[in-house]
């Protein structure tokens, strides 16, 4: 009897121990905080990657600290890495989002660029957001008396959000930060306009109208609360209908500010579909030209797409940067995987309409989720890629409900099978994130590793191969070098078979071939970037370089004077100021018997470089070719003059 005495009594104290955990609001908040921090502290030790060049290390604006705020704040968000009007906007419907870059010119100021600073601020942000998505659940859960229950719908979700691997995006990628911002700012403005609903203090209007407009002015997704905010008081706060206008004021006043100075800045245009592949992937080629899906196509594509989100949201494997064209097929409703995908959207729209008598939480969790994600989803607007696992960031947070409602279900059948499914889900998730944060370390290991999962993106293969190109070049083992170089020409020539024009990929292309000497084939590749785009500079550039070292190895090395001089003639058409290159058709020009005009090369060379002794030396030797030793001897005197031991040297 005493042993059962006992055995009663510890069983009671592990209950009332339970009890305490699931009451203890400060240690929640403490877990909630250094989960995130755990589970992001190996990007700490990452550099900058993908985007963050466009708001970081190439800004002009980021740039200058404090002194290029004024900047950030009265131009597109790529004005400052593009530098000029327009391209800025190639980008469909422009970008406005200053607040993040103007965190990175702050940054910047205080730490120069240090990623191992912004990567810190941002795991404190992720941190920092746990904590407010768990105090708004506080909130909206105020009446629950089920401690259990309160506990399932508060804390586990928190903690679920926390490890889930499609995040990485945006908390390991710095440039994520716009996103960070968005969901952060647009909580704190619910929580305070819930405070002002209990309270009728003034002041926590002002504080919702402060962080919506900060939400805003992160990232245009933030807009989605508008919907969002009246769902909430509607289904959790329905005693006072009264005040729901006045309870939208500050969040109506801030989308009137943001979208006056969007306007002013970008003029009135969200949205339009530009007729680049890269930036609108809803585009189909037809013999040589790009025309838009039919509406049947580009609705099928898109729901496709809502289908991958729930996929994601489950099972986030295999996670990837890029899902561009065309990674994305285009789909149509012959394809079950579209009709599938719709059948569950309707069927959750469904659920969520049938369950708001049953269980506000499952209607919360729909409604939040499809109006965050509808926004993203090309729906309304078009966002510029098919999708992307950033787009999840907001959305992902109906998901975490869902789930932590599920497990409290699942915990009355039994506590432990409840915390067991959530400690198998957690370890995997934890284990998933830590593991992708390490691919985020530079835009080497990124693109390398998700071209193996994205290998039909023309953009990843393009990033693949420009930083295989990019690593060669830096390569001094030879036989390395070779088969990065290789390898890239592998991922470039895919890239240019999806996507036909796209001119990037070319030139990409174009060097990897210059870097393994197949001139002719570099040459092949760079014109037909400038085919697509004559005014390309870099293609123009790296061309006239090909031809010149072209024709040096077409004359040097196979002794091929005519390809040389070929070759040459057409490095000058392009670069006619080039000094190596005036200089090798001259020589190309004495070796073919062509003395006069050997002569007048070397002239146009000295001209360029008068004090180099070389130049002296080849137009003296010219002259002595044509019978004028006089002006030879005068030249060669020179070139001995400037430099003594030309002669030993040649």
């Amino acid at each position: 009897m005493k042993r059962k005495g006992r055995n009663k009594k510890s069983v009671i104290a592990t209950d009332k121990s339970h009890t305490n955990f699931y009451k203890n609001k400060r240690l929640h908040v403490i877990l909630i905080f250094f989960f995130a921090i755990i589970l992001y502290s190996n990007t700490l030790f990452n550099d900058y990657t993908q985007d963050d060049a466009i708001v970081i290390t190439d800004n002009m604006f980021t740039k200058k600290g404090f002194a290029g705020i004024p900047g950030i704040l009265i131009n597109d968000s790529f004005y400052g890495f593009f530098k000029k009007k327009g391209k800025a906007k190639l980008v469909s419907g422009g970008r406005y989002r200053p607040l993040s870059i103007v965190s990175f010119a702050i940054e910047n100021q205080f730490f120069g660029q240090s990623p191992l600073v912004s990567h810190f601020v941002n795991i404190i942000l992720y941190g920092l957001l746990g904590i407010v998505l768990y105090k708004f659940l506080l909130l909206i859960f105020y009446n629950v008396r089920d401690t259990k229950f309160k506990f399932f719908l508060v804390f586990i979700p928190i903690v679920f959000f926390i490890a889930h691997p499609v995040h990485t995006e945006v908390v390991a990628n710095i440039k994520g930060r716009d996103e960070l911002f968005a969901m952060l700012f647009s909580f704190l403005a619910t929580i305070f306009s819930i405070k002002w609903f209990n309270y009728k203090a003034i002041k926590y209007q002002g504080f919702t109208f402060l962080f919506f407009v900060f939400a805003l002015f992160s990232k245009e997704n933030s807009i989605t609360f508008l919907a969002i905010v009246p769902i909430i008081y509607f289904l959790f706060f329905k005693d006072k209908k009264k005040d729901y206008i006045r309870i939208m004021l500050p969040f109506i006043a801030a989308t009137v500010l943001f979208l006056g100075v969007r306007t002013s800045i970008l003029g009135f245009n969200f949205g339009g579909a530009p007729m680049e592949l890269m930036n609108n992937p809803f585009l189909k080629l037809m013999g040589e030209s790009y025309i838009p899906f039919s509406q049947s196509e580009k609705i099928a594509t898109i729901i496709f797409t809502l289908g991958k989100y729930i996929s994601l949201l489950i099972f986030p494997h295999p996670l990837t940067n890029d899902y561009y064209p065309r990674q994305i097929a285009m789909m149509s409703f012959a394809d079950w995987q579209v009709i599938l995908s719709l059948i569950f959207y309707l069927f959750l729209i469904y659920i969520a309409f049938n369950s708001y008598r049953k269980s506000k939480v499952i209607t919360f969790s729909i409604f939040y989720y499809i109006i965050t994600l509808s926004i993203v989803s090309n729906i309304v607007f078009p966002v510029g890629t098919n999708m992307s696992e950033r787009f999840l960031f907001m959305p992902s947070f109906g998901f975490s409900l869902l789930i932590g409602l599920g497990l409290y279900y699942l915990s009355e059948r039994g506590k432990t099978l409840a915390f067991g499914v959530l400690g198998l889900i957690l370890i995997m998730y934890s284990v998933k994130t830590i593991a992708r944060n390490r691919v985020w370390k530079n835009d080497y290991t990124l693109f390398t590793t998700d071209v193996k999962v994205s290998s039909n993106s023309a953009k990843a293969l393009n990033a693949a191969g420009g930083s295989l190109v990019d690593a060669a070049f830096k390569e001094k083992n030879s036989v390395k070098k070779r088969k990065m170089l290789n390898q890239a020409i592998k991922y470039l020539n895919k890239a240019v078979t999806i996507h036909p024009k796209y001119k990037n990929a070319y030139l990409i292309l174009g060097n990897a071939n210059y870097f393994l000497k197949n001139y002719d084939r570099a040459i092949t590749a760079y014109n037909k970037a400038l085919n697509l785009s004559p005014n390309y500079n870099d293609a123009k550039k790296n061309l006239a370089i090909t031809y010149r070292d072209a024709g040096k190895y077409y004359g040097e090395k196979k002794h091929d004077l005519k390809k040389a001089l070929k070759y040459l003639e057409k490095a000058l058409g392009l670069d006619e100021n080039d000094y190596e290159t005036i200089r090798l058709y001259g020589v190309a020009n004495a070796m073919a018997g062509n003395k006069l005009k050997a002569l007048n090369q070397f002239k146009k060379a000295l001209k360029l470089k008068p004090g180099n002794a070389g130049a002296n030396l080849n137009l003296g030797n010219a002259y002595f070719n044509i019978g004028d030793e006089e002006n030879g001897k005068k030249y060669h005197d020179i070139a001995r003059k400037i430099d003594p031991k030309i002669f030993n040297n040649n």
